[in-house]
């Protein structure tokens, strides 16, 4: 056998092996209500931000042809960065193509060998593989635990401290103590990252999320946030001091080493920071249909874990049974993907509901009625 044979054979043994386990995931076509994605604020279809980046690509082209340090920088980007900060609160903004290379790449970026990274055991991947390229000391602190994070904290270590947390859990759906956080880095000398992903455009008076709401603006060192979220479109900034960025700019091989957002990304986004201001009304529907949704679980007896806004987890076990409802669920004509390890932990395989702006209740009473229905003929 030549070596690409040997490849081609061990490849198919570990997918093989992960079928087994229930665990073999491949893309899938849309199909039925959507229940799944993150466009929260229904966004992605707007056809004001449609009309909006169609003029911008007309009048710029398409890409931006290099790297921002090389040729790839431009006015658009300058006025979009200068309102993401204001947007923030913050005195300066950097831009990146997705929120994945912001984690994984700013991290790294500030701190390194010898210093010491605080990480929420349940980050998410992208938060997980900046801390590991980082070579930094990890301390992983249970999810949420803020009184395994002040004695992590508590125990000595040299270097930068730095604190990770995602506000808003892409999984559970709960809220980071944030006020505990940033008391506990101050007492310990800690900088402090949080990362806005599901948060964003959903809380604040200005809609930056839950690091806004809570007037920790100041004591955070730096927010990400995610343009692929509930604004609809794609990319992710990072939000700090004027020298934080200056030194991402500098340092980060992630805004460094990649070609600049295309003017769709920048049109999309500078849109929607606009159109959310027109839509109001729509994060307010968003957690109300929210808690009707949670209310119609509940009532089935279903664990939802700790969540409480728009992301609604029902935990069902194991993954062939998370993924024999999801199937039973789309012949419903609802579009309820199934969550399975190693996203999530073993044994806490679920369905991951998001609930958007265009949903109603009787919707979301009878989505709740089929779950229970079906996760009642799944149970062992």
């Amino acid at each position: 056998m030549t070596p690409r044979d040997h490849l081609r054979a061990e490849l198919r043994a570990g997918l093989l092996a992960r079928g087994a386990e229930g665990l073999l995931r491949s893309p899938r076509l849309p199909e039925g209500l959507d229940l799944t994605s993150n466009d929260v604020l229904d966004l992605a279809r707007d056809p004001w931000i449609a009309a909006r980046v169609a003029e911008r690509v007309l009048e710029r082209g398409v890409g931006a042809g290099a790297s921002r340090l090389l040729r790839g920088h431009g006015e658009a980007i300058e006025r979009l960065e200068a309102r993401l900060a204001g947007f923030c609160g913050r005195e300066a903004a950097l831009l990146f193509p997705s929120g994945y290379q912001a984690n994984a790449t700013v991290i790294p970026a500030l701190v390194g060998a010898g210093d010491l990274i605080f990480s929420d055991a349940a980050n998410h991947a992208s938060l997980i593989d900046g801390v590991r390229l980082s070579k930094a000391r990890r301390v992983l602190f249970p999810h949420g635990d803020i009184d395994a994070l002040g004695r992590a904290l508590a125990e000595p270590g040299g270097g930068r401290r730095l604190v990770v947390v995602e506000s808003m859990h892409s999984m559970d759906g709960d809220r980071a103590p944030l006020e505990s956080i940033c008391q506990l880095a101050e007492a310990h000398g800690a900088l402090v990252y949080v990362d806005e992903a599901h948060a964003t455009a959903l809380f604040g008076a200005r809609g930056s999320g839950l690091v806004e709401a809570a007037g920790l603006s100041e004591r955070v060192t730096l927010t990400v946030h995610t343009g692929g979220k509930a604004l609809g479109s794609s990319g992710a900034w990072v939000a700090g001091d004027a020298e934080l960025i200056a030194h991402l700019t500098n340092h980060c091989r992630g805004f460094i080493y990649t070609t600049a957002p295309p003017t769709a990304l920048v049109a999309a986004l500078d849109a929607a920071l606009e159109r959310i201001g027109q839509v109001p009304e729509r994060v307010a529907r968003v957690h109300a249909l929210a808690a009707t949704l949670r209310r119609a679980l509940a009532r089935g007896g279903l664990q939802l874990g700790r969540a409480g806004d728009h992301i609604v987890p029902v935990v069902l076990g194991s993954a062939e049974r998370a993924v024999a409802v999801s199937d039973a669920l789309a012949r419903d004509g609802f579009d309820a993907r199934a969550v399975r390890p190693p996203t999530v932990a073993p044994g806490t395989a679920r369905l991951r509901i998001v609930v958007r702006s265009s949903l109603d209740a009787p919707t979301l009473e009878r989505l709740a009625a089929r779950i229970i229905h079906h996760a009642r003929e799944t149970a062992a």
